[in-house]
């Protein structure tokens, strides 16, 4: 009883940080919700596939979707980069690089690239909402009174003859 008499702001901080210490492996099983973070375009070995020597810039584009990086130091180059962070999953990366001789492509490099039909079940499943059932009858329904009609609509007033000008007097 003496100590807490004597010193009874001493006693404060010790409780707290022991509370403290108590709780610090509770952290361990508690993650925050992170967002998934999805930057890039999406390039699939169907896409991949369809690319040819030759082809124009615009019919590349038309193909691959516009490049995430293009650079005026290097102008026969287009990059597509692709990155997906989820909460619990590995993150992907993939990278697909165009070069072009003039206007036409001359060549391509890429990463093992997904099919469609793989990338989209990477994704997870998004569980539908649920809709809640509908319990009244056609009988129950009746017993509704009927809404109220709408009210009329109150009629515009008048447009203007004329609009004041747009520019000062000054001007014209």
């Amino acid at each position: 009883m003496y100590i807490f008499h004597r010193a009874p702001g001493r006693l404060g901080p010790a409780l707290l940080l022991g509370a403290a210490l108590l709780a610090l492996p509770a952290c361990s099983f508690l993650q925050p919700y992170r967002m998934p973070v999805v930057q890039g375009n999406v390039v699939t070995r169907e896409q991949v596939a369809v690319l040819r020597p030759g082809m124009s810039r615009i019919q590349v584009r038309e193909i691959l979707g516009t490049p995430l990086l293009t650079s005026v130091f290097h102008a026969a180059r287009w990059d597509y980069v692709f990155t997906l962070r989820r909460q619990g999953a590995e993150p992907q990366a993939r990278r697909v690089t165009v070069y072009f001789q003039g206007e036409a492509l001359e060549r391509f490099e890429a990463d093992e690239l997904p099919s469609e039909t793989e990338f989209v079940s990477t994704l997870g499943r998004q569980e539908k909402p649920k809709v809640p059932v509908l319990e009244a009858t056609p009988e129950k329904l009746q017993a509704f009174p009927p809404p109220a009609p709408a009210p009329e609509p109150k009629p515009l007033p008048p447009l203007p003859a004329s609009y004041p000008p747009l520019e000062p007097a000054s001007l014209r």
